[in-house]
């Protein structure tokens, strides 16, 4: 090798030298330049292994999260009312002012409400890593596999506000398990409000389709929710094994709402908005229920018993009902005058019943007798004594609502069985008083076993109902009594 050459590999090797550690300590570091200034080919290569380098850092910060994220639970308080969640949005408890007890338990890691995302179909558990923002009194939290954000925030009484939030639009899934119970007459119930409310038994299998407000467990006169933002389309489906499934038709970037658990309270209810008195289940009457909620709580303010406002109530109710009951005695004293001729026409005319027909018409207009004067009051009265059964039945202020002596809870049946005794007495008592429109023996004596009947319907009833059919009973012997008085 002669110098030349031997000089020539050393300036080659200085100046790599030089290029080498002027590229390790001097060069810009931004990737991006590095690639634009390269070949196609060479761009394309270095992008993706730039890329997998940055894909390969968050696929490690993730796992570290997943790694570090065990289940926890969560208490948060807020306005007289707590709420307890785990970072993987499982709501597992609830507490009130509103509410005599915390919400029912359930076995395992389950919890009453689940949120879930969907993936493939199947349902995907949440993980968030949740940090205190304790001036503000909120709840942050991240789960950066499933790239959304939590918030959450004790609101007003009952109530927990939360929000989720993602770049990539995801389809929800919401499960509501309960255990089958019974109290009394009262059946565990899941409650769907869109426009008005659907019911669903704990244990029953039922499909459902449609949008909804809020869903919740209706139990032990408490209702356990999640309230929606707005109303989302989905698809709901409950089995026999307590599960109440919602499967969300639509994806979504964020999703917003409240948790809220509270005595079914219809005041407070209605305070809360967003139809959550719906809850309180007053039946196909609820517009004759309501009317009849507000004038115990009336009385009740004045008198506070419960048991004397349902009195007062009947007593009210009877005075309005008395132009009718008046005329309906006089309806049914004509036709029992009129008894002895109709049975003429029936023998006369047995052979004709068209004739017989325009004969018997002819008899109520000349004596001014209507045939169905009689039992219009008792039709009014209906829907009176269906919607004091539902108030009865649902409200909760009436729940453990004593009256006097064995009576400890008007909305249980009477332990001893004297309400439904003297119930059945009065009627007995005022079939005697009633005008009858039949001389037909067998009709009689039938008539006569209606009270007996009755009675033994209303045993196991509740036994602020059983009052109230015996005041008003009793209220009705003595205006029949009056009124035949006067006729005399």
């Amino acid at each position: 090798m002669n110098t030349e050459q031997m000089r020539l590999i050393i300036a080659v090797s200085l100046s790599a030298l030089v290029l080498f550690t002027w590229q390790i300590f001097f060069a810009p570091k931004e990737n991006r330049n590095i690639i634009s200034n390269q070949p196609e080919v060479i761009k394309e290569h270095l992008s993706t292994v730039v890329n997998n380098k940055e894909e390969a850092v968050a696929e490690t910060v993730i796992n570290n999260q997943e790694s570090n994220l065990t289940v926890t639970n969560i208490n948060i308080e807020g306005n007289n009312s707590s709420f307890n969640i785990t970072n993987e949005l499982v709501l597992v408890d609830a507490k009130g002012a509103y509410a005599k007890n915390s919400v029912f338990s359930t076995t395992g890691n389950a919890g009453p409400i689940e949120i879930y995302i969907v993936n493939d179909n199947r349902p995907i558990k949440l993980n968030f890593d949740i940090k205190y923002d304790e001036k503000n009194n909120i709840y942050h939290g991240n789960d950066l596999k499933n790239g959304v954000q939590l918030t959450l925030k004790p609101g007003e009484t009952g109530k927990l506000f939360f929000s989720l939030q993602s770049n990539n639009s995801l389809l929800y899934e919401i499960k509501l398990r309960a255990k089958q119970h019974k109290q009394d007459q009262k059946i565990r119930q899941f409650v769907i409000f869109s426009q008005d409310i659907k019911r669903v038994d704990v244990g029953d299998d039922k499909k459902l389709d449609g949008s909804i407000k809020w869903l919740g467990i209706d139990f032990n006169y408490h209702l356990l929710a999640i309230v929606f933002t707005e109303k989302i389309p989905s698809k709901q489906s409950a089995d026999k094994n307590g599960e109440l499934v919602v499967n969300f038709s639509n994806s979504n970037n964020k999703l917003e709402g409240y948790f809220f658990y509270q005595q079914k309270n219809y005041d407070h209810l209605v305070k809360a908005g967003d139809n959550l008195q719906a809850a309180v289940d007053f039946g196909m009457f609820a517009i004759v229920a309501v009317p009849i909620l507000r004038g115990l709580q009336f009385f009740y303010k004045y008198l506070p018993n419960y048991g004397i406002a349902i009195i007062l109530l009947t007593l009210v109710v009877r005075i309005i009902l008395l132009p009718l009951n008046y005329k309906s005695f006089k309806s049914m004293k004509k036709m029992q005058e009129i008894q002895p001729e109709m049975n003429k026409l029936k023998e006369k005319f047995k052979d004709d019943p068209q004739r017989m027909q325009k004969e018997t018409m002819e008899l109520f207009k000349r004596a001014g007798a209507n045939p169905l004067g009689g039992c219009l009051p008792l039709l009014l009265q209906l829907p009176i004594f269906f919607a004091f059964y539902q108030v009865l039945f649902s409200a909760v202020e009436l729940v453990g609502a004593p009256f006097f002596g064995w009576i400890i809870d008007l909305s249980s049946k009477d332990p001893y069985y004297v309400l439904p005794v003297l119930m059945t007495v009065t009627m007995f008592v005022q079939q005697k008083f009633m005008p009858s429109p039949t001389t037909d023996p067998t009709q009689k004596k039938i008539m006569l076993f209606m009270p007996l009947v009755f009675g033994v319907i209303m045993k196991d009833l509740p036994a602020g109902l059983t009052l109230y059919i015996f005041v008003s009973t009793l209220v009705g012997i003595i205006q029949q009594y009056v009124i035949s008085i006067s006729k005399k």
